[in-house]
């Protein structure tokens, strides 16, 4: 039975940058699969008939390279199974390279994994699955991980802690590593390369390693020291810092991922409107004129950059990779500058943009806000004791509470 290999412009999902995904489309009797591409568009700038960018698209070079490199690959899997005179379904076709993920050993694993959360365009996940790979090999001498799973067990364990300590990791890196190897063990036992019973991890158990992470927090003294300082005759990027770290502070604690990939659609009657990257929880928050100001200062950058703020630019920062390689970097740069802010304001404290989300909470908590507000406004989702009140509260609440900033 004959397949259809399509691309198009999925509308019905609209990403926080206000773009829709582009996803490739698998038909086959009556069943469909699809898969994105790890790239998104303007459905205005998207050519149906044709499946691919319109001339106005400004990635258009790119994304036609991709669509086509793509629509080959897939003919070309669909010409094999004719050839070899194989049955296949839209989905197991989709998704065949995740049966090659059943390798032998722990190397090629972590291998698989990481390629394919990167194929699917999860990079921040494949970079904590390359950071635990890396951390192995280290351990191992800086050689393969050419052995099994079930190399991997108590005693391995053991010796893996008492390394780590011995290069004085904290806690919380014990507790990252352990956590992301025992992820990785978990999915080797549901590609049954090796059995559940020999499971380390029923006996060696990650929790001990959980410690309470201070807070990282300033007063609001401390915070008006920061959004007043006068950094004028100061360099650009000491005040991009100053710019970030006030606007977060002023728009619910909103993360650096998600200031970076604000675009013009974020902003609807003078409101921020977006999704977090991390949880997609739906954001709504009112935009003070401070904030809104802010916005403004990078007007020209966004009419050639597509962004409101001048980290990424949408006529070079394209694939995912792309995207979260550029928002590590000047993340990277904007944290040295609220560093040297803060040692130049005389603040104790670590500065950073992390610093400005932990604020903003603490902040309004101590100023009497109810907690499940806050919540709501940072976009928590797993807060089980506050999330059942969450619905309750409408847009008005959440604005009044936020006047407590300042």
């Amino acid at each position: 039975m004959h397949a259809t290999i399509s691309v198009i412009c999925n509308k019905h999902k609209v990403l926080s940058n206000g773009e829709s995904p582009i996803v490739l489309r698998i038909a086959k009797g009556g069943k469909r699969a699809i898969k994105s591409l790890g790239i998104s568009i303007n459905p205005s700038h998207w050519d149906e008939q044709k499946e691919q960018a319109k001339p106005i698209c400004p990635n258009k070079k790119q994304i036609d390279l991709l669509v086509l490199k793509t629509k080959t690959e897939y003919q070309k899997k669909v010409l094999e199974k004719s050839v070899n005179d194989e049955d296949f379904t839209p989905q197991s076709l989709l998704f065949d390279e995740q049966k090659s993920i059943k390798v032998a050993t722990v190397e090629e694993f972590y291998q698989a994994i990481i390629k394919e959360l990167r194929a699917k365009g999860n990079i921040g996940n494949s970079y904590a699955y390359l950071n635990s790979y890396n951390s192995l090999k280290n351990f191992n001498k800086g050689k393969k991980l050419t052995y099994p799973f079930g190399y991997i067990d108590v005693l391995f364990l053991k010796k893996y802690e008492s390394w780590l300590r011995k290069r004085e990791n904290k806690y919380t890196t014990l507790s990252y590593q352990f956590r992301t190897l025992r992820s990785v063990y978990n999915k080797a036992i549901k590609e049954n390369l090796v059995k559940a019973h020999k499971n380390p991890f029923i006996e060696f158990k990650v929790s001990k390693f959980n410690t309470k992470t201070q807070k990282r927090a300033l007063s609001k003294e401390e915070i008006l020291k920061i959004i007043n300082a006068d950094t004028s005759q100061q360099s650009e990027k000491r005040k991009l810092a100053q710019d970030i770290f006030t606007f977060s502070y002023l728009c619910g604690g909103i993360s650096f991922v998600d200031i970076a990939n604000l675009s013009p659609n974020n902003i609807i009657n003078n409101r921020i409107v977006y999704s977090r990257q991390k949880t997609n929880s739906p954001i709504n928050l009112t935009l003070s004129e401070q904030a809104l100001n802010i916005i403004q200062k990078y007007d020209e950058y966004c009419k050639k950059a597509f962004y409101l703020f001048p980290i990424l630019d949408g006529n070079r920062h394209i694939t995912p990779m792309q995207k979260s390689n550029r928002v590590h970097k000047i993340c990277h740069q904007i944290n040295q500058e609220l560093r040297k802010l803060g040692d130049e304001l005389e603040i104790s404290a670590e500065v950073t943009t992390y610093v400005a989300r932990h604020s903003f909470a603490s902040i309004l908590k101590n100023s009497g806000v109810n907690v499940a507000l806050i919540s709501q406004a940072l976009g928590h989702t797993d807060l089980a004791t506050t999330q059942i009140y969450l619905d309750s509260f409408g847009n008005d609440q959440v604005d009044e509470a936020m006047k407590n900033l300042l």
